[in-house]
């Protein structure tokens, strides 16, 4: 379980500061899949960043199974990260210089997991394998950085906008594969997302607004990747 209480997080300084986070708690238990709503500026990535110690929080608890994430200093956080988690930004942050087979094996590598090939497959880049990102549009290349992060079998999984770059089609393909994924490992997922619509698939709903869960609740109506709308 994760178990958040009143984190707090400050940007700029002076008069310039402002509280992108006020007082947030949550507990998201092990297995659940959460999708986080809310407009621009409503603190949804920056709680994203501080949870899965991205960034560090100004104030607060993050609590995981007893490890606490604000005591830790960056080795440990570092360690931390490589051992329980992986990201789907929306940057895609690929390696220029690997091809997608090196790309997603060095996210296959942290979990010693040689059977990786089968995620390129799933994503649709089989075919691809040894082209360089440079070589790729933006959704290849987005769903180079899913594969990567899917290969490292991890206990979280935190995704911000993954469908974004992603047309209709291959953005339902790739959230279908993702939930599949999550449903098989039983992996703890956690997603930003401006699509309304995809929170009909997760079990869990927190919406923001200035820093602030305002509204979160059960969903008992999950729905799959194909009868949701776009």
């Amino acid at each position: 379980m994760i178990t958040v209480k009143n984190l707090t997080k400050y940007y700029g300084t002076g008069d310039n500061k402002f509280k992108a986070l006020d007082g947030v708690s949550v507990n998201i238990n092990e297995g659940d899949f959460v999708v986080i709503l809310g407009a621009s500026g409503s603190g949804k990535s920056t709680f994203l960043n501080v949870i899965s110690g991205l960034e560090r929080p100004d104030g607060g608890n993050i609590d995981y199974d007893g490890k606490k994430l604000e005591n830790m200093n960056e080795r440990e956080l570092t360690e931390f990260r490589k051992n329980n988690t992986a990201f789907i930004f929306q940057q895609y942050y690929l390696l220029p210089h690997l091809n997608v087979d090196k790309n997603v094996k060095m996210g296959a590598a942290l979990d010693k997991n040689k059977d990786y090939k089968k995620y390129i497959e799933a994503v649709g880049l089989g075919d691809k394998i040894k082209k360089f990102p440079s070589e790729l549009s933006g959704g290849e290349q987005q769903r180079v950085s899913i594969a990567r992060a899917l290969a490292k079998n991890p206990k979280v999984l935190f995704l911000d906008e993954p469908t974004g770059a992603l047309d209709e089609k291959t953005g339902r393909q790739i959230l279908d594969y993702i939930i599949k994924l999550h449903k098989e490992q039983g992996f703890t997922m956690i997603m930003v997302t401006h699509n309304q619509n995809i929170a009909e698939t997760a079990n869990k709903i927190i919406k923001m607004n200035s820093g602030k869960i305002t509204e979160m609740h059960e969903n008992k109506n999950i729905k799959s990747a194909y009868e949701i709308g776009w």
